[in-house]
């Protein structure tokens, strides 16, 4: 069967089932469902697969006797003339010119010589008839056109009315309803004694009885459809004589009953007759039905019922009749489920139990006996149909006699269990391998009643930490024994185990609340989880392809529920405060321990989850920034460092190959993660400390990260782990970044502070913010004059002009940003853009700074021959100009207009003298 298939039914199932459950019963009726959808698609896939061995070892058979009636005579003495070969068809010719000249031998076993026939081509060459299969010991098995398979009952059905006899057979059947309905109106218009109608029809019937005895050499099948008739009119007699008139007590109807369905069992096995058993046992179940009024006592029924599946049980004991046992089935179930769902009263349990369980029993043994009683061609063939069909019939009508306990229908499920599971031991301590498909089959049923017994009487803490259990036990068997339905199921069940603690999850007011004492089944769905992860990573070189992920998928399930349980009693127990802290602990313990199983297990997904505790560290940092003043609040002072502490070690454990991706995400992140946790931290304890204003602070906030510049040169070449295994990660990556951080606080420092010093007094340079920045400045010209001395090959395809203009730019913004701030604290000009603006102080300020600065560029580029300098100089000398003009000039009749002119006027001179323009690099040469 294709997976798809599989998963429609399921699906189907499932909906069925949820449709039929109520209240707070509807993911057991989803799950169970689910379950029957699941085993009605593999039932018919075992029983497709068994149909076509069976198929196969016939076709076997036949071609193995026609190799053998062709083969070839042995040479003739020279005295004899050569004898003329055998007449054959065209194709019996190619096929003996095809094949070898050795023919096998009659001791050649069966399936050895099915795989020769295979290997050349022609296993399915013959189909061999009815006739040949009756001869050969296989199942009777017709075939329709284009090849369709007929399904074994119907076909006897169909070779009853078709083959020889067939007039007769149909007359019996003719006379059978005649005289079940001569009986009914003799009883309604007539006025002779019951006694006396009775005996006449059972004096006639005996006749007929006597007569086919007496013919069974010389007429069999004609003999046959008598003594068949005879025997069903018997049943009909001894029925009405019991239901209908009273004329027997149930002790002599009984008796006589019992001992027509023994002489029917007896003639059918004496004469080698499976229709006639058919034939009789059909006329006794039909008896009761075409001779009843509509009113009647259904313990006589099933008692009657009783006797005629005995005589059943008899008949399978000697001869593996499948049609037989599969009539019998069908009629006891569906007249019962028929009479359950018309007249079934709940006071009738006591009544009906017993006979439900007979029936039950009758047909497992009919199911084995079936097994054993095979011919050697086709030794171990299990009745798919009886083996599955009866344990879902059977206890799908005792589900329905105890719908409303639960409890009593759970020891049902657990003695199907136990009995299932005892017959496989049997069967398995009598060493027949012939058997081993059935006793496959029935630990299968027992483990699926053991199954459905534990949510019918345990709670859902008990039903999930039981379904677990028995999930990894079956994973396991299924390795060992390389059986992949076992594993299917068991990983069904694990994952069903989860979704059945899924129920007592409380997800109210936000919070994940697990139910008082289900934390014990959260550990064993985990436990088993991980468990059957590793033993279908262990056995992995025996699993099919598509099953390699399943390792993966329940390692995760179990690490899922683990964090899930650890998050509901967290919750429960720990004071909300205090609840982070402890969750981020759990998580870094979480991934220490998924190290431990990858050191034991060797599986790939541990390792995976064992390093994800870094992207959790991410997010538990996100999260103390919405709900915590500080990272070392409400218990972060010591979960913090645990997690660190924890990441690091799984880090050198599992990073893998330095500059690998892996690894250099791990150091990298880990890099920007603790400065920005430790700058957070300072930038509080700073706040806290000095009580000042937004400068201290922001100082701070730049420490962290101008240490971490500072030092990394050194600890990249005197620290072995991690700082100079993984060198480039943290010289380039990690201080790149840090750098680029600098860079942009230095930029948004200088745009928003005011820089206020409180408690001290507001000095230009001489004040925290200032100092941070020339120390952040200085560090990233350090760092970037490192860079450039070890050659590391990611900077080295940086472009060179780069990061200098990037420094200049940040130099000349902070410059200006110490004006604009000594304009504010000394001139009394409001901090604001508009303010910068419309101040006319503050626009001759920074026209004269500009000019000053402009100057000094263009000196130092002359001294220094620096064109590109020089010329950088003399750009934004123009852009004073423009802004004299464009600005300035507006505030007509100010004093600071005059000084602006003045002063950048003289300025222009002075360097149009000193500083001329550096020849380029083509003229100096």
């Amino acid at each position: 069967m294709f997976p798809a298939i599989r998963i429609v039914f399921a699906v189907v199932g499932a909906v069925l089932g949820a449709k039929t459950g109520s209240g707070g019963g509807w993911f057991f009726a989803t799950l169970v469902g689910a379950f029957i959808g699941l085993a009605i698609v593999e039932f018919a896939s075992v029983r497709g697969r068994m149909l076509t061995l069976e198929e196969d070892i016939a076709k076997l058979r036949a071609s193995l006797r026609r190799r053998e009636a062709e083969a070839p005579a042995p040479a003739p003495s020279p005295a004899a003339p050569p004898a003329a070969p055998p007449a054959t068809s065209a194709p019996a010719a190619a096929a003996l010119a095809a094949a070898p000249r050795t023919v096998a031998s009659a001791s050649q076993s069966p399936m050895a010589a099915l795989d020769e026939l295979r290997r050349e081509g022609r296993a399915a060459a013959y189909t061999p008839g009815p006739a040949m299969r009756a001869r050969l010991g296989a199942r009777p098995q017709t075939e329709k056109a284009g090849g369709e398979t007929d399904i074994p009952i119907f076909s006897a059905v169909r070779a009853f009315f078709t083959g020889s006899n067939a007039l007769v057979r149909a007359g019996v059947i003719v006379l059978f309803f005649g005289v079940a309905f001569l009986l009914r109106y003799v009883a309604e218009h007539t006025r002779v004694p019951i006694e006396v109608r009775l005996a006449g029809v059972a004096m006639g019937a005996i006749v007929l009885l006597a007569l086919g005895w007496s013919l069974r050499k010389s007429r069999p099948g004609y003999a046959l459809a008598l003594q068949g008739g005879a025997v069903g009119i018997l049943y009909l007699i001894i029925f009405a004589a019991l239901h209908l008139y009273a004329l027997l007590p149930a002790s002599a109807a009984f008796l006589l009953l019992a001992v027509v369905a023994g002489l029917g069992a007896t003639l059918a096995i004496l004469q080698n007759s499976m229709a006639f058993a058919l034939l009789a046992v059909t006329g006794g179940f039909l008896a009761p039905i075409l001779a009843s009024n509509g009113e009647g006592n259904h313990v006589v029924l099933f008692s009657y019922y009783a006797v005629l599946n005995a005589a059943i049980v008899a008949i399978a004991w000697f001869k593996a009749w499948r049609p037989l046992n599969l009539a019998g089935f069908v009629f006891t179930f569906v007249i019962g489920t028929l009479w359950g769902v018309l007249r079934y009263r709940a006071e009738d349990f006591s009544s009906t139990e017993p006979f439900l369980v007979l029936f039950f029993l009758f047909y497992v043994a009919v199911a084995v006996l079936f097994t054993l009683r095979q011919p050697a061609n086709l030794a171990g063939y299990v009745d798919g149909t009886l083996v599955f069909g009866l344990p879902i019939v059977a206890f799908g009508l005792q589900a329905a006699m105890l719908h409303d306990s639960r409890f009593v229908l759970a020891y049902s499920a657990a003695a199907v269990s136990a009995m299932y599971l005892a017959i496989a031991w049997f069967l398995y301590r009598a060493r027949s391998e012939t058997q081993r498909v059935l006793i496959e089959a029935f630990v299968a049923l027992g483990v699926v009643f053991l199954t459905l017994a534990v949510p019918l009487a345990l709670d859902s803490r008990w039903n999930a930490a039981t379904w677990a259990l028995e999930g990894s036990a079956l994973i396991w068997v299924g390795c060992r024994q390389q059986r992949r339905l076992p594993r299917a199921f068991g990983a069904i069940l694990t994952i069903a185990a989860g979704c059945v603690i899924a129920q007592d999850l409380d997800f109210s007011n936000g919070r994940v609340v697990l139910k008082l004492g289900s934390y014990l089944g959260v550990l064993s769905v985990s436990a088993a989880s991980v468990f059957s992860a590793r033993t279908l990573h262990v056995h992995r070189q025996r699993l099919e392809e598509y099953e390699h992920a399943f390792a993966a998928v329940l390692f995760l399930w179990g690490l899922c529920w683990w964090c899930v349980g650890g998050l509901g009693e967290l919750t429960q127990y720990t004071a909300p405060a205090y609840l982070a802290a402890a969750l981020l602990i759990f998580a870094a313990l979480t991934a220490l321990v998924s190290s431990e199983l990858y050191r034991r297990t060797d599986l790939d997904v541990a390792k995976a989850a064992a390093l994800f505790l870094l992207p959790v560290m991410t997010l538990f940092a996100g999260h103390a920034v919405e709900t915590a003043p500080h990272p070392f609040a409400q218990g972060g002072w010591i979960s913090w460092p645990v997690a660190f502490l924890i990441f690091y070690l799984l880090a050198h454990r599992h990073e893998g190959a330095p500059g690998g991706g892996v690894a250099k995400a791990l150091h990298v992140g880990s890099a920007w993660l603790l400065v920005a946790i430790a700058s957070w931290e300072a930038a509080w304890a700073v706040n806290y400390g000095v009580h000042g204003s937004e400068s201290w602070r922001a100082a701070a906030w730049a420490a962290m990260a101008v240490l971490a510049v500072f030092f990394l040169p050194r600890l990249a070449t005197r620290v072995h782990w991690p700082f100079r295994v993984h060198r480039e990660a943290y010289l380039f990556t990690a201080g790149v970044g840090y750098a680029v951080y600098l860079g942009l606080w230095s930029l948004a420092t200088n745009l928003a502070l005011p820089g206020d010093a409180d408690p001290l007094p507001y000095l230009p340079v001489l004040n925290p913010l200032d100092i941070a920045q020339v120390f952040a400045l200085l560090v990233i010209v350090r760092y970037w004059r490192f860079l450039r001395a070890v050659h590391l090959k990611a900077f080295a395809e940086l472009d060179p002009r780069l990061l200098p203009a990037i420094l200049a730019g940040l130099a000349f913004i902070w410059a200006n940003g110490v004006l604009l701030r000594t304009l504010h604290q000394w001139g009394g000009v409001p901090f604001s853009l508009g303010s910068f603006v419309q101040s006319t102080l503050t626009q001759t300020a920074l026209s004269i700074f500009w000019a000053v600065l402009s100057l000094t560029l263009m000196l130092v580029a002359a001294r220094m021959s620096a064109r590109t300098l020089w010329l950088g100089g003399a750009a934004l000398l123009a852009v004073v100009v423009a802004k004299l003009f464009l600005v300035d000039l507006s505030r007509v009749g100010s004093i600071e207009r005059i000084v602006s002119f003045v002063g950048v006027g003289l300025l222009m001179l002075i360097v149009g003298y000193v500083s001329p323009l550096p020849p380029a690099v083509e003229q100096r040469r």
